[in-house]
């Protein structure tokens, strides 16, 4: 296949067929992320779609890592769905912009190496977590408009072609790679459902996508104190959770291209598009872990499948939403049950009895606020801390003394390990102040004096060996 160069970034080679292809497919699968994730936060479902559209498509040009996809997500829904309730829309359009300006001074700050801190039992947890939510999240197309299971012939017609669309994004790409897999299942599916008359679930059940493109807006409330008191807590929650899901996937993606994205870059470009997004009255965003893997796993790598994906989604909403409202649900939910299960991070798995008890810890029970909380930010906070308290608390054990008296009658206490706020108190033990000679030397070679409660722990030692000589 012939290459080119990629417009945006001319040292990267693009190859256009399968950027093309797989962003039509991505585009595809945007549709009933972005119609559902609206609706999470009682929203129309053209606010989730233009957020999809904005995000998509700034992030793409602008951000720090080619082939990852942003959109409308439901780390952002859960947050602006009590501000909706509660204020309206316009209170949720000038959070998104009030979140974008506060991601937009972080990246300016540099603040994305911060998620160097994150450990990799936490990134474990997090996408297991995330792909246990995705699989979840599909078996509600098992249900019925009343919450009941589907039964009979309406389940087991649900279920073959959800099969057969896991069998050809599973089978296909050992036979050819033409055409990316993921398309070739919903194209199939469609043409079996379409060609048989086959009564099954369709995007269209969900709601209508048809709309403009779209309408810019300034949102109408007061510019006053008390508008900013209400907005910005949500704010800064949904700059969060954005920057820590957008610099994650950024992370996953990396390690799956063995390429290297830009945290920083990504995250002004994240704080561009949801200002954007605010103002052309989307929901906002953040980059998806689901979709980016569908992008990369097709053979993407560039910036021109997510302009395409973007692009698409608007085309699909402006002129083509009688025909995408007739796709089967079926071939969606099988192929992010797909991306579930690619999502998982079976290793972790087999690395249990390898893994330190306290890692694992970390890794369950950031899975387990993920799945139970839909809380990434949280789960991944709460991750960090656990795993910081457990390293504070190894290094605290850590700490020796070798005790020596040399010929002059100087008693030497080399201390070796880090002395800081957790190592205190064993630091503390070593010394024998009542009984030691008039003349001590303490021995930092071998050690480091972390933090200012280590120089208070030193202060103090010396105090009590003034006092006494």
């Amino acid at each position: 296949m012939k290459k080119y160069l990629n417009l945006f970034d001319l040292s990267q080679p693009v190859n256009y067929k399968t950027e093309i292809l797989s962003g039509l497919t991505v585009a595809l699968a945007l549709v009933p992320e972005a119609v559902a994730f609206a609706l999470i936060a009682g929203l129309k479902p053209l606010t989730g779609l233009y957020a999809a559209f904005v995000m998509g498509l700034v992030t793409s040009i602008l951000g720090g890592r080619p082939g990852m996809i942003s959109g409308a997500t439901g780390a952002v829904a859960v947050v602006i769905v009590v501000l909706a309730k509660s204020h309206g829309i316009e209170y949720v359009f000038a959070t998104v912009v009030l979140a974008g300006i506060i991601q937009l001074i972080a990246g300016t700050l540099k603040l994305g190496k911060l998620i160097r801190l994150v450990p990799h039992p936490v990134i474990f947890g997090f996408v297991n977590g995330l792909a246990i939510i995705i699989f979840s999240s599909q078996l509600v197309q098992f249900q019925d408009a009343a919450g009941n299971w589907l039964t009979g012939t309406p389940m087991y017609i649900l279920l073959g072609l959800v099969a057969l669309t896991m069998l050809i994004i599973y089978g296909l790409p050992k036979l050819t790679k033409v055409i990316p897999a993921s398309l070739a299942a919903i194209l199939v599916v469609f043409g079996i459902v379409a060609l048989f008359g086959i009564d099954t679930k369709t995007v269209g059940d969900l709601a209508s996508i048809k709309g403009g493109f779209p309408p810019f807006h300034i949102p109408n409330l007061p510019f006053s104190w008390d508008t900013l008191t209400i907005i910005a807590p949500f704010a800064f929650i949904v700059a969060g959770v954005g920057l820590i899901e957008s610099l994650l996937t950024l992370n996953i993606v990396d390690e799956l291209t063995e390429t290297r994205g830009q945290g920083n870059k990504e995250a002004v470009a994240q704080g561009i598009a949801n200002i954007t997004s605010g103002f052309f009255s989307g929901m906002g965003g953040c980059a998806m872990i689901g979709q980016s893997l569908i992008n990369v796993s097709n053979g993407a790598r560039a910036r021109l499948s997510g302009i395409v994906a973007s692009v698409m989604l608007l085309v699909f909403v402006m002129f083509g939403s009688d025909l995408i409202e007739l796709v089967p649900m079926a071939a969606l939910t099988g192929l992010m049950i797909m991306v579930s299960i690619g999502t998982f991070e079976w290793a972790s798995l087999r690395a249990f009895n390898k893994m330190p008890k306290s890692d694992v810890f970390v890794m369950v029970t950031v899975t387990l606020v993920t799945i139970f909380l839909h809380n990434l930010a949280l789960a991944v906070l709460i991750g960090v801390i656990i795993a910081a308290l457990v390293f504070a608390w190894d290094n605290a054990k850590r700490i020796r003394a070798r005790k020596f008296v040399d010929e002059q009658g100087v008693k030497h206490y080399q201390i070796d390990g880090p002395l800081f706020f957790g190592s205190i108190s064993a630091f503390n033990d070593k010394f024998d102040v009542l009984n030691d000679p008039n003349d001590v030397i303490i021995d930092f070679a071998e050690s480091r004096v972390v933090d200012m409660s280590a120089i208070e722990a030193l202060n103090k030692i010396t105090e009590r060996y003034n006092t006494l000589s």
